[in-house]
C-alpha cells in the first residue's frame, strides 16, 4: 500500500470538527472484518450510503473458514462471553445468535497432568449466587491449588474489584507484579490468573498490562454472575462473519466490494475524500479505516493523527493453532483446558466442520511467540504425545489428519503502556476515522474489542451520541 497525504488546502483546518454525516451521503469503509462489517451496518442504519472495500476474497477479517478437502475449518477458536454485548448484539444484527449460543452456566474443565490420573480434574464454574459469591464453592472446591493459594486468590479478586479501570496508572503497570504484590504464588498465576489471562490477553500475567487485565478479569469474573459465561460458534465462522454479514449488508444496501485493495486515502478539491483503489477513484464524505495498525499507518493522510508513529508501536502477539482428525471419538466434553502440559485449550470442532466419522480436535495455542514459525512435523512430534496423556482415548486411536493453522499478528500485544498509544475513533481530519480491535477500545484485542470500535467510529461519524441514539446499539455512549 502506498501512504496517503492528503492535506486540507483550501479547505477546514484539520482539527476543526465534521460535520454530522446525514442520511444520503456517502462513507466508504476500509476493511472487511468485523470493526468494518459493524461500522458499515450501523452507518446504513442510520441512512448512509456506504460502500466497503476489503482486499482478501471474502469479510470477517482474522476470524474466518477454508475448505480442505470435505473439512470445513476454522482458522482458529473463537469464544466470547456473555458480557460481550457488543458482539451479542452483532450475531443479532447478522441473524447468527442461534448459531453461535453461549453455555447455560460457566463451567470449564480444568485438567492437570501434574496430578495422578483419575484425580486430574478439576471445574471453573458458577452458581446462581450475586457476585461474588457466584464462583465461591468453585473456588473452594478447586483442586489444583492449595488451601491457602485459594484464600489468597479470594482477597486478590477483592483487590481486584476495588481498582478504577479509569486510572491511567493502571497501564503503566504489568500484571503480573500486582499478582505478586497482592500475594499470588506462582502456582495460583499458573493454574488460575494466566489460565483465563493467556486466552483473553494473548498474554502472560507479567507481559499484560493491569489496565487490560483488570478490565477482562472485573467485567467477565466480577460484574455479573453470568458475565464469563462462554459462547462459541456452532458453525463454521464464515457462514457467520462472511455469509450471514454479507446478507445483511446487502438488506441494508451497503455497496460490498472484496478482492478490492485501498491504495491511497487523500482530500478531495471538494473538501471531502478520494479513496483509490486499481481502475477507480470513490469519492466521500467519510472514511472509516477499519484494517491493522500497520495498515492504517501506510493508508493515514497527513495530520490525521499528530503521533502517527505510535500506531508502529503497538506490538502483535500470534496464535498458533493445531488441528487433529482421529477415527474415533477421545474427547466426550465440547472443550477443555489444561495445566502441566504445552497444551491450552481444546476444542471439538467435529459437527462445525463437517465431518462424519471420527472426531476432530482444535488445540489453540496463545502466546506463541517460540512455537508460531515451527515446521509441522515438528510439532506434530510435541502434541500429539501430550495429547496422549491428556486424553486417554487418544491412546491407539489413529490420527487421519494432523495441520496447523498460524496467524502470526493475531492480536495486538497487551503490553503496558500499549493504552496511550491506542487511538479513539475520531482523528484530526474531519470526516476520516479509525476502527479496529486495536483502536481505544478499553477491550484487549477481541472480537467484542473489534464491533465496539466499528460502533465508535460510526457514531463518531454520525455526530453527538444524542443525535444518534436509537440508530445504534444500546451500550452506543460506552463505545463511543
Amino acid at each position: 500500500m502506498t501512504q496517503g497525504n492528503g492535506t486540507r488546502e483550501g479547505g477546514p483546518p484539520a482539527d476543526a470538527p465534521a460535520p454530522a454525516l446525514g442520511p444520503g451521503g456517502h462513507a466508504v469503509v476500509v476493511g472487511g472484518g468485523l470493526a468494518g462489517v459493524t461500522s458499515a451496518l450501523a452507518l446504513a442504519d442510520a441512512g448512509v450510503r456506504v460502500t466497503l472495500l476489503e482486499g482478501r476474497p471474502r469479510l470477517g477479517g482474522l476470524a474466518f473458514s477454508f475448505q480442505r478437502g470435505d473439512l470445513t475449518v476454522d482458522n482458529g477458536q473463537h469464544v466470547y462471553l456473555r458480557c460481550c454485548t457488543a458482539y451479542r448484539w452483532f450475531l443479532d444484527r447478522i441473524g447468527a445468535a442461534a448459531l453461535a449460543p453461549v453455555q447455560d452456566r460457566l463451567d470449564v474443565p480444568v485438567v492437570d497432568l501434574a496430578r495422578p490420573e483419575g484425580n486430574r480434574l478439576g471445574r471453573l464454574r458458577r452458581d446462581a449466587l450475586p457476585v461474588p459469591l457466584h464462583l465461591g464453592r468453585s473456588l473452594a472446591t478447586y483442586p489444583h491449588l492449595s488451601l491457602a493459594e485459594r484464600a489468597s486468590v479470594g482477597r486478590a479478586a477483592l483487590a481486584l474489584k476495588g481498582l478504577d479501570l479509569a486510572d491511567p496508572t493502571l497501564d503503566t503497570q504489568d500484571f503480573g507484579s500486582w499478582l505478586a504484590a497482592h500475594g499470588q504464588s506462582a502456582r495460583a498465576v499458573e493454574a488460575l490468573w494466566d489460565l483465563v489471562g493467556v486466552a483473553t490477553l494473548n498474554a502472560v500475567a507479567g507481559d499484560a498490562s493491569l489496565a487490560l487485565a483488570a478490565m477482562v478479569f472485573k467485567t467477565g469474573l466480577l460484574s455479573d454472575p453470568g458475565a464469563a459465561d462462554i459462547g462459541w460458534a456452532r458453525v463454521p465462522l464464515g457462514e457467520l462473519h462472511d455469509r450471514l454479514a454479507r446478507k445483511a449488508l446487502d438488506s441494508a444496501g451497503v455497496r460490498t466490494e472484496v478482492r478490492t485493495r485501498v491504495t491511497s486515502v487523500s482530500v478531495n478539491e471538494n473538501g471531502g475524500w478520494s479513496v483509490q483503489v486499481p481502475g477507480e477513484t470513490l469519492e466521500a464524505d467519510a472514511v472509516v479505516l477499519a484494517v491493522p495498525q500497520r495498515e492504517a499507518h501506510d493508508l493515514l493522510p497527513h495530520g490525521a493523527l499528530d503521533t502517527p508513529e505510535n500506531l508502529l508501536r503497538i506490538d502483535t502477539a500470534p496464535i498458533l493453532n493445531i488441528h487433529v482428525i482421529y477415527d474415533r471419538e477421545v474427547l466426550a466434553a465440547p472443550f477443555l483446558t489444561a495445566l502441566g502440559t504445552p497444551v491450552q485449550w481444546v476444542f471439538d470442532r467435529t459437527e462445525a466442520s463437517g465431518l462424519k466419522e471420527g472426531q476432530y480436535l482444535a488445540l489453540s495455542q496463545s502466546t506463541a511467540q517460540h512455537e508460531i514459525d515451527e515446521p509441522v512435523a515438528v510439532l506434530r512430534e510435541r502434541y500429539l504425545p501430550e495429547l496422549e496423556r491428556l486424553l486417554p482415548r487418544t491412546r491407539g486411536a489413529e490420527v487421519k489428519d494432523f495441520f496447523v493453522t498460524r496467524e502470526r499478528t493475531a492480536t495486538f500485544a497487551p503490553a503496558p503502556g500499549v493504552g496511550r498509544l491506542r487511538p479513539g475513533a475520531r482523528t484530526k481530519a474531519p470526516g476520516f476515522y479509525l476502527a479496529g480491535a486495536w483502536t481505544a477500545t478499553g477491550w484487549p484485542a477481541t472480537m467484542e474489542s473489534a464491533v465496539r470500535s466499528g460502533v465508535a467510529a460510526a457514531a463518531a461519524a454520525l455526530g453527538t451520541p444524542g443525535r444518534s441514539r436509537g440508530l445504534l446499539p444500546d451500550f452506543f455512549e460506552e463505545a463511543a
